[in-house]
């Protein structure tokens, strides 16, 4: 029996590790592929954008949640974007505050953050139709997924196209870097190793699982 959707889910485990795993929503729902090809040239970059984007999922989440019995249905669309936008304008400012440099490379995508449909996605399909706890709990595993996603691109492109981590030199002076990883294609390069990789992986673990349960049923 389908469930409704319009009727709460319970709070589980399954609500947090779906944003990790399940629905990634880089390498399974393919979402929000603008800063994930765009600012993954460094590990900080990525690791900067993708908990900037969870401080965003989070707080609006949250706030769309508590008001979800208060917004008229006909106007919720721009009441979410009014929410995220003052959200994503306090990340701004923040970032300013605290490295210009950071800020400067980032660019417009930190603004950006406002039209990213997973945190739309988020509001309209989870946080609009559940408690507030569920949705923090939902808004973290999708946060943390995106950025673990962002992180995953950043750091394979800085250690192959720099040789360096976070700004720390990996292979001394005579490494010769691969420019490319740095560069745009560079970015859809890596994106498709991590996308076969994690098919590669949930194909197995299915397969695994699978296996299991036909053993548990023979036995």
């Amino acid at each position: 029996m389908t469930r409704d959707p319009r009727t709460p889910e319970a709070l589980s485990w399954d609500t947090f590790i779906q944003g990790l795993w399940r629905e990634n929503p880089v390498f399974v729902m393919l979402l929000g592929l603008c800063p994930v090809l765009a600012v993954t040239n460094t590990a900080m970059n990525a690791l900067s954008m993708g908990l900037a984007t969870t401080f965003v999922l989070l707080c609006s989440g949250v706030l769309v949640s508590v008001l979800r019995n208060l917004i008229p249905r006909q106007v919720r669309i721009a009441s979410y974007i009014i929410i995220i936008a003052t959200f994503v304008t306090i990340v701004d400012y923040a970032i300013q505050a605290v490295s210009l440099d950071l800020y400067k490379a980032l660019g417009a995508f930190i603004q950006l953050i406002v039209v990213n449909c997973i945190i739309l996605g988020r509001a309209e399909a989870y946080a609009s139709k559940n408690p507030v706890v569920s949705a923090f709990v939902n808004a973290l595993g999708m946060g943390l997924g995106f950025t673990f996603a962002l992180l995953c691109l950043g750091a394979v492109r800085e250690v192959l196209g720099s040789g360096s981590l976070f700004g720390l030199s990996l292979f001394g002076p005579d490494f010769q870097p691969w420019a490319v990883f740095v560069l745009p294609p560079g970015g859809f390069f890596v994106l498709a190793f991590w996308l076969f990789l994690f098919a590669v992986v949930r194909k197995r673990l299915k397969v695994t699982e699978s296996s299991m349960e036909e053993r548990t049923n023979a036995a």
